[in-house]
């Protein structure tokens, strides 16, 4: 084979690259393709995100004697575009499963097939491909726990080695990274070489000792953004776990956090409407926009709620355990529609991926993968448990910075007096 084209798409690294391993194994020639599709414009935190991975990745294939080529509209037109400019013969892309992904494929299988262009899918957006682990009585996992087992119990693949030199023919104009908007001032920084940095050291913190659910303690991976564009290979990261700390508890919870992940593509696969419906039946929900303005802005009243909500506007970054109370508040306690929680943390997250965030939501709401759907978290024991000083809370709500640990999770229960000296609001609905 003389040329092949490696479209990326949301496996923007070199380390463990299935696609372009087997381009490179295979052809002559690779000519590295990112396609921006208008259709889909991402929100200023994702999209400065991209931009800074795809600077990072173009500056990695550089090294290599290669050059990442970037073109705006439809992918499969510019793919098939490009493969007439280049003359080539073969893409590889890596599978996805979101709608959108779903009808790039089909679109692009089509144009392949009518111009007898060969067309290779493969793995990389996850540790276990969704649809090769499958219940006794087929069709997918609706269950987390079997699923767990399976995944564990699962062979993975061998990840594929960095290229030392990718030759690529000569082209016109490579075209430029789509510009990097403003974003939320605490936005991590995007890129392969970022991400392994943070993973790298992550895991030395996490042998000193781990407490990833403390919320005022921040000493999560933050690899979720890393994760979601593919900067890392998520089975180099649980090969990493699996190898030298499985034995720990932490070590077996960020397992179980990467099978999650896994989980819900493969449930997003066998369901592509899991961001638009209920993927099964749930409670009636309530009207009420100034609550969710409310919520949206982190003035609920409750200051682990707005913690949470605050991170997410200053970070594009939320701790998981701050996602799941302030989604058990909107939707527990407020009452209000799922969706709405869903497409504000798809607003700002760096981390919106499709399937994890709708499953997480539908999860906490009662009408996904949960089999208790009537959990309720209660966001005052939730404080108590896991910002008990409340450290987490006098970070991102300043306005409470000098209570004390007895009222800063609580600062309705203040005399009168003090609570009107407070630029604070009253909450939303009463907890006990």
């Amino acid at each position: 084979m003389d040329t092949a084209i490696v479209v990326f798409t949301r496996d923007l690294r070199l380390h463990d690259n299935p696609a372009l391993h087997l381009a490179c194994a295979r052809a002559r020639q690779v000519v590295p393709l990112f396609v921006s599709d208008p259709a889909i414009a991402a929100p200023s935190n994702r999209a400065r995100f991209l931009a800074e991975s795809l600077a990072d990745l173009r500056s990695s294939l550089r090294e290599r004697g290669a050059d990442l080529v970037i073109r705006h509209g439809d992918p499969a037109a510019e793919v098939i575009r490009l493969a007439a400019e280049t003359g080539a013969h073969a893409v590889y892309i890596a599978d996805d499963v979101s709608r959108y992904a779903t009808a790039r494929r089909h679109k692009l299988e089509r144009e392949c097939a009518r111009r007898r262009i060969d067309l290779t899918l493969t793995p990389g957006l996850t540790v276990v491909p969704p649809g090769s682990l499958k219940p006794a009585g087929g069709g997918h996992y609706r269950v987390f726990t079997p699923y767990w087992r399976a995944w564990r119990a699962a062979t993975w693949r061998s990840p594929c080695p960095v290229p030392q030199a990718v030759a690529m023919p000569a082209i016109g104009e490579t075209g430029r990274i789509p510009a990097a908007p403003s974003a939320s001032p605490g936005l991590a920084p995007g890129g392969e070489r970022a991400g392994r940095h943070r993973f790298a050291a992550w895991r030395q913190r996490e042998l000193a000792g781990p407490s990833h659910d403390d919320l005022a303690c921040d000493a999560t991976s933050r690899l979720s953004a890393y994760l979601r564009f593919g900067c890392v290979s998520p089975l180099e990261v649980a090969l990493l776990i699996s190898g030298n700390i499985l034995d720990r508890p932490v070590s077996e919870e960020f397992a179980r956090q990467l099978a999650w992940r896994d989980f819900f593509y493969q449930v997003a696969a066998a369901f592509p409407d899991i961001a638009r419906k209920n993927y099964r039946p749930g409670a009636a929900w309530h009207q009420d926009q100034g609550a969710l303005d409310a919520w949206r802005a982190g003035q609920t009243g409750i200051p682990i709620v707005d913690a949470g909500l605050r991170q997410l506007a200053a970070e594009g970054f939320m701790h998981n355990r701050a996602r799941m109370i302030t989604a058990s508040f909107l939707t527990r306690n407020l009452g209000i529609d799922w969706r709405h929680g869903y497409r504000h943390f798809a607003s700002l997250l760096a981390d919106g991926d499709v399937a994890c965030n709708a499953g997480n939501w539908q999860w906490v709401a009662g009408t996904g993968n949960n089999t208790r759907p009537n959990r309720v978290m209660n966001p005052l024991r939730q404080a108590q448990r896991f910002d008990r000083a409340g450290q987490y809370v006098r970070r991102y709500v300043p306005e409470l910075g000098g209570l004390d640990p007895a009222h800063v999770q609580a600062p309705w229960k203040l005399p009168a007096a003090q609570r009107e000296r407070l630029s604070y609001p009253s909450p939303l609905v009463e907890l006990t």
